[in-house]
């Protein structure tokens, strides 16, 4: 992975920046094309919820974070609130599913 590059100013900061939220909007795209293919899947919405699938994911990016020195803790509670959105969102197609049948 590459790391940061120092730069020389607030403005050229704030690209780099820019250019990181432009791709991690892209993978949340991604992930949220799986997320949905995933609603099929799943036959309750405690499948949806996974509480079990969500601590294993935290303790993956939490290892992940350490190794690759990020902060742990902020990886933590970035991906708690990416969870916790998605879940939302799946679960409004699990049902969309559901009523389809």
């Amino acid at each position: 992975m590459e790391r940061s590059i120092i730069c020389k100013s607030l403005d050229e900061v704030r690209l780099h920046i820019d250019a990181i939220d432009r791709e991690m909007v892209n993978l949340l795209a991604q992930r949220g094309d799986f997320v949905a293919q995933a609603a099929r899947f799943k036959k309750t919405t405690d499948d949806v919820r996974a509480p079990q699938r969500v601590e294993q994911v935290i303790a993956k990016v939490t290892i992940l974070a350490k190794e690759l020195n990020a902060n742990p803790t902020v990886v933590e509670a970035v991906y708690r609130a990416m969870i916790s959105a998605f879940i939302n969102a799946e679960l409004v197609e699990h049902a969309a599913l559901a009523d389809s049948r």
